[in-house]
């Protein structure tokens, strides 16, 4: 089968591999749709924990090829989207719903080969059929609306608080629809992209500001800061406008090196809470439903569709700033 192979940092590839096999508890799907999300890129550019070689993609859709001894509930055929999260289930964090912090953590496309490929086995139990009136476009969103979900239990938002968000890329235009319908009061979004802002004013945002122009923001505190752009020096900025007992929410995946400055005394003094939201934690299921239910608009958010083919030369390429969600169709 035809396969992007992540040989090296910066070094990727498209060619044949051998085909996976469903073993026992497994099925392997036929890949339709796969997203490219930030942390591929990460990967490609050797930023992130992956080995290599990989094959990346974990936010995917399509159809099931094969199925493993023992599995029940499944069809060849079936139209189907997964949990890429690979949790022991045995370690303490599992054991008390912290599965994404587990002591084996895994998922498809970052420590296993994932779906940029025609085929990819994944664990049954993390397999949801989707229903036929929903494209598989949309179904590759379920995975990024699962890790907004469960940034979204993390920070436990106040009805009414303020909100500063920063970066309004496909996950940031996620997170405004989810922030809009939790409650938040007002709701400013900055980003490099007027095209951006504009579609975030669509789907919720009160305000929005063109990095160009954050002068218009000195001064100003907010109950909740948000980063989505997993760049330190907008991180840095983004929590210069903290208030009196705000929350920090760091989205965003930045290199694992990465380092800002913080004033620990504004930290005590201020009483801050600063939260991380990684990846996914039991909350696939959840985002299924509000997908499924058209809480929130996602097919808004593909501003292209490539082919697997021509993924090696766009990773490589400079980040288009007006781009949001790239999918592959296979």
């Amino acid at each position: 089968m035809k396969a992007l192979v992540m040989e090296e940092p910066r070094r990727a590839v498209v060619k044949e591999v051998p085909e996976p096999k469903a073993r026992p508890g497994e099925v392997v799907v036929r890949v339709s749709r796969v997203g490219i999300c930030g942390t591929d890129f990460h990967i490609f550019e050797g930023e992130f924990l992956s080995p290599y070689p990989l094959i990346p993609g974990h936010e995917f859709s399509g159809t099931i090829h094969e199925i493993g001894a023992g599995v029940e509930g499944f069809r060849e055929g079936d139209r189907v989207t997964a949990d890429p999260s690979l949790f022991c289930g045995k370690c303490v964090y599992c054991l008390t719903n912290r599965g994404n912090q587990c002591a084996k953590w895994g998922a498809l496309g970052n420590t296993v080969d994932g779906s940029m490929a025609e085929l990819v086995a994944v664990p049954a139990r993390n397999v949801v059929k989707i229903p036929d009136d929903m494209s598989f476009a949309t179904g590759a969103f379920i995975e990024p609306i699962a890790c907004v979900v469960h940034a979204m239990n993390r920070l436990r938002l106040q009805v009414g608080q303020s909100v500063l968000l920063f970066g309004a890329g496909a996950m940031g235009q996620q997170l405004v629809q989810a922030l809009a319908r939790a409650g938040a009061g007002r709701l400013i979004v900055v980003d490099v992209s007027n095209n951006k802002l504009e579609l975030a004013r669509s789907l919720g945002a009160t305000e929005t500001v063109n990095a160009g122009s954050l002068e218009s923001l000195s001064g100003h505190r907010f109950d909740v800061v948000v980063d989505a752009t997993g760049l330190p020096a907008v991180i840095e900025l983004a929590m210069s406008h903290l208030g009196k007992t705000a929350t920090y929410l760091q989205f965003g995946v930045t290199p694992k090196d990465a380092r800002i400055r913080l004033n620990p005394f504004e930290l005590y003094h201020n009483d801050w809470t600063i939260l991380g939201s990684m990846a996914i934690n039991h909350t696939f299921l959840p985002a299924f439903e509000w997908v499924k239910e058209g809480r929130i608009a996602v097919e808004p958010l593909v501003s292209k569709v490539i082919s697997l083919e021509e993924t090696p030369e766009f990773l490589a390429r400079p980040k288009d700033p007006e781009l949001l969600k790239v999918q592959i169709k296979l």
